[in-house]
C-alpha cells in the first residue's frame, strides 16, 4: 500500500534529521489572488500546507488569525473560493499537501458529503475540525477517511491519558498537540521544555502516529521545539500580511522571507 502525500511529507524530513514545518494562512486573505500566491511561494520552503476558511466567530482564533479572516469575509470570499484556491494550487509542480482547518458547522451548513466531495475533487490531503472532538468526529472521520482524506484529531493538556489513547487509536496519519490552554497567536505560557516533556508521554503511546505541535510557535520560539515530528505556525504569518498591509508592502514577498527564516531555524 502506497503512503500517502501527508505520510511521505513526514518521512521525508524525519530522513533529513528535522521537524516538518507546517504553515498556516486564511485562504483569500488578503484577497483571492495574492492568496494563491502566498500559497505557491511559501510552499517551495514548508513541507505542509495548512488553510483556514474563513469563519465570522473562529472559538479558536485569536485576534491575529480572526483579523485574517474578517479581511476575506469582508472581501466576499466564500467556501467555494477555498476549494478554488486549493486546485488551482495543486496545478504547480510538486505541490505540498494541504489541510484545511477550520470549524464544522460551515461544514455542517454546507453539507458533509458535498463538502468531502470538493475535497477530494480539489486536492485537499487533510481536515482539522477544531469544534468536532473525539469521540463526536468519529463517524465524519470515517466518511473522511473513505475518501483517502486525513482527519486530524486534536490533542491538549488537559487530555487525559486514557482518553489520549483512544483519540491516537482512531487518528490517521498525525494528530495535532496544542501546546497551551490559550487561543492561537498569545505568548507562549509554558517553558519549550515543558511542552516536549508532555510531547514525549504522547510518542510514548504510539511512536508511528505524527504529532505536530501548534499554538505560540514563532520564530522566537521554534527552535527551541524541533525535536519533535512537526510545529505549525500561523499567526504569525497572519500578522504578516496584515503588517504588509500597513506598510504597503507586498504581502507574498514578506511572507516568503518569514518563512524562510522559520526554516533555517529548524534545519
Amino acid at each position: 500500500m502506497s503512503l500517502s502525500p501527508i505520510s511521505l511529507a513526514f518521512r521525508r524530513c524525519k530522513n533529513e534529521g528535522r521537524p516538518a514545518l507546517l504553515t498556516y494562512t486564511v485562504a483569500g486573505d488578503p484577497n483571492k489572488k495574492k492568496s494563491l500566491k502566498i500559497l505557491k511561494s511559501i510552499s517551495e520552503s514548508v513541507d505542509l500546507c495548512e488553510i483556514g476558511f474563513p469563519h465570522s466567530t473562529p472559538i479558536g482564533d485569536g485576534g491575529k488569525i480572526q483579523t485574517s479572516s474578517y479581511r476575506a469575509i469582508k472581501n466576499g470570499f466564500k467556501m467555494k473560493d477555498v476549494f478554488q484556491i486549493v486546485k488551482d494550487y495543486k496545478k504547480i509542480k510538486n505541490p505540498k499537501p494541504i489541510i484545511l482547518m477550520g470549524y464544522y458547522n460551515m461544514i455542517y451548513q454546507y453539507g458533509e458529503n458535498k463538502f468531502l466531495k470538493k475535497c477530494k475533487q480539489s486536492g485537499v490531503n487533510g481536515i482539522i475540525c477544531v469544534d468536532l472532538p473525539w469521540p463526536e468526529n468519529k463517524n465524519f472521520a470515517k466518511k473522511c477517511k473513505k475518501k483517502s482524506i486525513s482527519f486530524v484529531q486534536l490533542l491538549s493538556p488537559t487530555t487525559s491519558k486514557v482518553r489520549m489513547k483512544k483519540i491516537i487509536k482512531d487518528s490517521h496519519e498525525m494528530c495535532y498537540y496544542i501546546s497551551m490552554l490559550s487561543t492561537t497567536g498569545g505568548k507562549l505560557k509554558v517553558s519549550p521544555k515543558k511542552i516536549l516533556k508532555s510531547y514525549n508521554k504522547i510518542k510514548r503511546i504510539n511512536k508511528a502516529k505524527n504529532i505536530v505541535i501548534g499554538f505560540g510557535i514563532t520564530e522566537k520560539t521554534i527552535s527551541s521545539l524541533k525535536n519533535c515530528d512537526g510545529l505549525v505556525v500561523g499567526s504569525q504569518l497572519c500578522k504578516g500580511i496584515t503588517d504588509s498591509i500597513k506598510n504597503r508592502q507586498n504581502p507574498v514577498t514578506k511572507l516568503n522571507k518569514m518563512v524562510n527564516s522559520l526554516k533555517r531555524r529548524i534545519i
